[in-house]
């Protein structure tokens, strides 16, 4: 079950978010939120590792690797930019994440966001 708009629910803490910690680039922004997960609000799960199992959390690490993932407390999964803003507000930088629903902005992110989620594995040499 994936939702894109939660932005009219309850945010079911912890939130687990799925990343690729062969991509430099990721590993660089979940090490960052890391830092700032002083409420241990957010939970993270590298895909890339030979311990990640698809049968436990029902996501491939082909879907994961095509878009960021993130699985709320109650199962329920969003992707792509809904992540970021989730992860922001959980770490305390909801002004983040309203800015980033301003139309223009979220225009902007959103194609953003595809074009790297598409191209990260080039830009970061690791393209297989």
């Amino acid at each position: 079950m994936i939702d894109q708009s939660l932005e009219t629910q309850v945010k079911p803490f912890p939130l687990t978010v799925y990343f690729d910690g062969e991509c430099p680039i990721c590993r660089r922004e979940i090490d960052l939120m890391k830092i700032f997960n002083r409420q241990g609000r957010l939970h993270f799960i590298d895909f890339s590792t030979s311990s990640y199992r698809q049968d436990d959390h029902g996501l491939s690490p082909c879907d994961l690797g095509s878009v960021i993932h993130a699985r709320w407390a109650n199962g329920i999964i969003i992707t792509g930019v809904d992540v970021f803003r989730a992860m922001w507000e959980a770490i305390g930088l909801g002004f983040f994440s309203r800015l980033s629903r301003r139309p223009t902005i979220n225009t902007l992110l959103v194609k953003a966001y595809h074009w790297f989620a598409k191209n990260r594995l080039w830009l970061t040499g690791k393209a297989r």
